[in-house]
C-alpha cells in the first residue's frame, strides 16, 4: 500500500517533543541543485512560532552555484536587490522523523516573496504548477525514481584532501546483482534502508551495479510531488549516514571512466480514482493517452534534455554500450532507448533513462509531465517502437552530448517556454551559463598531464 498520510503527524511531533524524544525540527527547501537547504530549529520554537508562522530564509539560496558563490543573471536575487528573505512556508504533510540523527524531525517548505507571490523558480513550485496543469485534464503523476551511487571507503574529507583521486571503492569489480558483492557494503545499505524506512519511504531493495562500488537502493512508486521529496531526503540521507560510517558515496553522473550514475524515472498517469490511462488494447498494451504521454516525451526530449541533465559531467554518461542512451527512440523493455517501455495492464509505465544521479528530481517530473501534457493537448502520433540497438541507428535524433548544446535546444524551444513562462526559462538558462563560464575557465588535470612537458 502507497503511504498517502504524513510519516509523523503535528500531534506526534507535539508528544516527541513533550516527552524529549524529539528535540530539533530541520526545515528545508529545494535548491536549483535539487538539494536541501535551510535550519535546525529548537523544536520548542518550531512549535511556538515556525508552525503558525513559517520563517524566511535569503533569496540567494535560488540564485548560486554548487560551490554556493552568488553569481551574476539572475532577475530574482542581486546585490542590486540587496539579497533580501523570501518566506519559508512548512508543508505538514512531509513532516517525518530523521532516524540517523538523534532527536530530529524534519519537513520541506514552500517559499513565497514576502508579498505572498509564488517563486515561480523555485523547483517545487514548477513541479507544483505542472501537476495543476495535469489536473485540469483530470490526471495525477505517478513516479519512481531508481537512483545508483558509487561508495567508497574513505571519508568525504579524505576525498577532498586527496582530490578525489586513488579512492578505494566499496567493491573492487563488477557486482551487478551479485549477493557475495552487496553483502560486503551491506551494513552500510542496510542502514539506509532500514533509516529511509523509518523517515516514512517505502524501500523495496538493493542491488549492485556494474561499476567499482556502485549499488542501488529503490523505493516505491507514489504521486509525483511525494516522490520527489522522498528522492531529496533519501539523498542527503544517504550521504549523511555514510559520512558517519566513515565512508562516502557519490550520485554524479559520471564519477570516472567506468559506467555513470543513472535515476531512471518511472512515469505513470492515473485519474483521481486510481484508474490507469495509459494501458488499452494498442499496439505494445498502449492506450491513445499512453501513445500520445510517449510521444510527448519522445518530441521534446531533446529542448527538454536540460532538466533531465543539468550539469556539465552529466553528459558524460552519454556513450553507446554503456546503458545510458544516445538515440531518442524509444522501445519495449529496450535499455538501448531512451524512453524504455515496462510493466503491463495497471502497471504499465514509461521509464526515461536519460537522467542521471546528479538529477533535480522536481525539475526532471516537472519536465516529464510538461511533456506528456504536450503530447497529450497536441494529439500526437507516436512513431513505432524500436525494436533493436537504439545506439547503432544512425537515422535517430541524438541526445544533446553537452551542456551547451541542451542550454542552446531549451532556450529555443517552444515546449518549454509555453509550459514554464519566460521567468523559468531565463532562470534556469543562466544556471546552465555559469557552470559553462566556471568549466571554460578552469584548467583540468586533462590538459596538465597532456600537455605541462610535451606541449
Amino acid at each position: 500500500m502507497m503511504r498517502t498520510e504524513p510519516a509523523l503527524t503535528v500531534e506526534e511531533l507535539r508528544l516527541g517533543i513533550e516527552s524529549g524524544a524529539i528535540d530539533t525540527v530541520a526545515l528545508a527547501i529545494v535548491d536549483m541543485q535539487g538539494r536541501l537547504q535551510g535550519k535546525r530549529l529548537h523544536a520548542e520554537f518550531f512549535l511556538d512560532e515556525v508552525l503558525r508562522h513559517g520563517t524566511e530564509g535569503c533569496n540567494y539560496l535560488l540564485a548560486v552555484d554548487v560551490d554556493m558563490n552568488t553569481v551574476g543573471g539572475y532577475a530574482m536575487s542581486s546585490w542590486e536587490r540587496g539579497y533580501g528573505d523570501f518566506a519559508m512556508a512548512p508543508d505538514l504533510s512531509t513532516l517525518r522523523r530523521v532516524p540517523w540523527q538523534p532527536g530530529t524531525a524534519m519537513l520541506l517548505a514552500d517559499i513565497a516573496w514576502l508579498d505572498g507571490s509564488p517563486v515561480v523558480a523555485s523547483p517545487r513550485q514548477i513541479l507544483r504548477r505542472q501537476l495543476d496543469r495535469l489536473a485540469e485534464h483530470g490526471l495525477i503523476a505517478y513516479a519512481g525514481t531508481e537512483l545508483e551511487f558509487c561508495v567508497y571507503r574513505d571519508s568525504y574529507e579524505d576525498a577532498w584532501r586527496r582530490a578525489y583521486r586513488d579512492l578505494t571503492p566499496a567493491n573492487l569489480y563488477n557486482v551487478d546483482y551479485s549477493m557475495l558483492g552487496t553483502a560486503k557494503v551491506e551494513p552500510l545499505l542496510r542502514r539506509i534502508r532500514t533509516e529511509m524506512a523509518g523517515a516514512g519511504l517505502q524501500p523495496e531493495s538493493a542491488k549492485g551495479e556494474c561499476n567499482l562500488g556502485q549499488h542501488e537502493i529503490a523505493f516505491r512508486y507514489a504521486r509525483a510531488l511525494a516522490t520527489a521529496d522522498n528522492h531529496a531526503v533519501y539523498k542527503l540521507g544517504a550521504k549523511e549516514i555514510a559520512a558517519q560510517e566513515g565512508m562516502s558515496l557519490t550520485f554524479m553522473a559520471k564519477p570516472n571512466q567506468r559506467e555513470g550514475n543513472s535515476c531512471h524515472i518511472h512515469f505513470s498517469l492515473r485519474t483521481p480514482d486510481g484508474t490507469p490511462v495509459m494501458a488499452g488494447d494498442g499496439p505494445s498494451g498502449l492506450s491513445p493517452t499512453g501513445e500520445r504521454v510517449i510521444a510527448g516525451l519522445l518530441s521534446s526530449m531533446r529542448e527538454l534534455t536540460l532538466l533531465y541533465a543539468p550539469n556539465i559531467n552529466s553528459y558524460k554518461r552519454f556513450q553507446p554500450g554503456t546503458f545510458a542512451p544516445t538515440a531518442v527512440r524509444w522501445g519495449v523493455d529496450n535499455r538501448t532507448c531512451s524512453l524504455r517501455l515496462v510493466g503491463h495492464g495497471a502497471s504499465l509505465r514509461v521509464e526515461n533513462r536519460v537522467p542521471g544521479g546528479d538529477v533535480n528530481p522536481y525539475l526532471a517530473l516537472a519536465g516529464m509531465v510538461a511533456a506528456a501534457l504536450h503530447g497529450i493537448e497536441s494529439q500526437l502520433e507516436l512513431e513505432p517502437a524500436m525494436p533493436g540497438n537504439a545506439y547503432a541507428d544512425a537515422a535517430a535524433a541524438r541526445v544533446p552530448t553537452t551542456l551547451r548544446d541542451a542550454l542552446m535546444l531549451w532556450e529555443v524551444g517552444g515546449v518549454a517556454l509555453q509550459a514554464f513562462g519566460q521567468e523559468v526559462v531565463a532562470h534556469y538558462a543562466n544556471g546552465a551559463k555559469v557552470e559553462l563560464a566556471a568549466f571554460d575557465a578552469a584548467v583540468t588535470d586533462w590538459e596538465m598531464f597532456r600537455g605541462f612537458e610535451r606541449l
